[in-house]
């Protein structure tokens, strides 16, 4: 959602010691469901913190239907703009909501801090794993068996946006694969214009383009954590970007300010690679070109092939220390699987479901006006099923963003290169990982 990426990035507070056990913190029921998970006898009373706009209405309809559950929305800033430093201060003082929204690449932070009640013994539950996208359910299982910390809500998965009237009018054919982006480039710029712009800050759209190329940063044997931003794969793609930047093939304007909106409102950026909520980023930002936009898979590595990386994405997560983790469960279930649910969400907030049934709802068959009617949601359903379920998140991923950030700023002004700013973001990673004496294979 655009909300939680015009917000300014702020470090977690993270500062507690932990050791890991089986990916997280010791003394943690983290290697089997966590067994206390019964109904309660009488009404029960919830807690849920979430950003959703509009998030209330559609728990109304819960509560208006379960008056034995009732759920009351505590409301906040995005995560990384303030909940997520909120929730681990409520961790540490006993006093955590129930429920919480955790973006997918935040929840293994919670997790080696013992902060996630792993759900898998939860009546429907397990039950529902097949019910999910398999790669977000492996996100929020940790690809583990017989796991679940947190249910899938919505994805991000990425496809390329493209201002099908210039490409026409220029003749320009719409490029499949990143070799044909590069000569597409070469070709926009002839014009006067940049077929897109390299975001300085938002490291999270480079992660998915490492992800659609597949590349993972982070692993764990069960014990030891290892931190991959410098893998072969993650050079690739940083290189393939610094010459695009290197020959002036790409702007490189900070993404989601006034100079951001203006270059897609005005035809002087052509293209995006982002997210199935970046819908709604373009229409609201350039309004102007309404009717003129289409969506297109994102290119490819190799011709022919299907792979789609992922951008964002949020759980519904239940916390430790919920006194009804049955009942919280079946909220967070309901939620992210009803049609009822999952129509609201998208119609208040843009969220494209993580649940498989999510992605055949009616809202999301129509033809969209701003996109000249094109039924763009089925171009992010296909690329849904093509995100790998490997890509793997760390535990410090604030830090990591922050410093590989840091690099990129200073790439883009000439000052070193993308793969060196991926370089030193593995050193201060493992740097992180250590001073929390979470256990990292260098």
């Amino acid at each position: 959602m655009r909300i939680t990426k015009r917000a300014a990035t702020v470090a977690l507070l993270t500062a507690a010691t932990v050791a890991l056990t089986g990916c997280s913190a010791a003394g943690g029921s983290t290697d089997s469901a966590d067994a206390a998970c019964e109904p309660a006898e009488g009404k029960v009373d919830l807690t849920f913190t979430s950003w959703i706009p509009g998030i209330e209405e559609v728990v109304d309809v819960w509560n208006e239907a379960n008056p034995d559950i009732q759920v009351a929305v505590q409301t906040g800033p995005n995560g990384n703009g303030g909940t997520y430093a909120n929730f681990f201060n409520q961790l540490e003082a006993g006093n955590a909501p129930d429920l919480g929204q955790i973006e997918y690449d935040a929840l293994p932070n919670f997790r080696v801090q013992d902060g996630l009640v792993n759900l898998a013994s939860c009546d429907g539950v397990m039950d529902a794993k097949d019910d999910f996208v398999d790669w977000t359910w492996g996100q929020v299982s940790f690809n583990e068996d017989d796991a679940a910390y947190a249910i899938p809500q919505d994805s991000g998965p990425m496809a390329m946006f493209y201002r099908a009237d210039l490409f026409e009018a220029n003749g320009i054919a719409i490029p499949t694969t990143w070799e044909e982006y590069a000569l597409a480039a070469e070709q926009v710029r002839a014009t006067g214009a940049y077929i897109t712009n390299f975001s300085q800050s938002d490291i999270n759209q480079f992660a998915g383009l490492v992800w659609q190329a597949g590349g993972t940063w982070f692993g764990n044997d069960g014990t030891d954590w290892t931190v991959n931003l410098t893998d072969d794969t993650s050079i690739k793609v940083a290189d393939y970007w610094q010459d695009l930047i290197d020959r002036d093939l790409v702007s490189t304007q900070p993404a989601w300010t006034t100079e951001w909106d203006n270059a897609y409102n005005t035809g002087a950026a052509w293209t995006w690679n982002s997210a199935a909520w970046g819908a709604n980023s373009i229409a609201s930002g350039a309004p102007d070109t309404a009717g003129k936009w289409a969506v297109a898979q994102s290119p490819q590595w190799e011709a022919g092939d299907e792979a789609s990386g992922n951008w964002g994405g949020s759980s519904t997560a239940v916390f430790t220390g919920s006194e009804h983790p049955y009942e919280a469960a079946q909220f967070a279930l309901w939620l992210n699987s009803s049609s009822e649910s999952l129509t609201m969400l998208n119609e208040a907030a843009n969220l494209y479901p993580a649940a498989k049934a999510g992605l055949d709802l009616p809202v999301l068959k129509e033809g969209v006006e701003f996109y000249g009617n094109q039924p763009i949601y089925d171009e992010f359903a296909a690329a849904s099923g093509q995100v790998s379920s490997d890509f793997v998140w760390g535990p410090t991923m604030t830090q990591t963003y922050n410093d590989v950030s840091d690099g990129f700023k200073a790439a883009v002004s000439g000052n070193g290169t993308l793969a060196e700013a991926l370089t030193t973001g593995q050193s201060a990673t493992i740097d992180a990982l250590k001073a929390q004496s979470i256990p990292v294979k260098e």
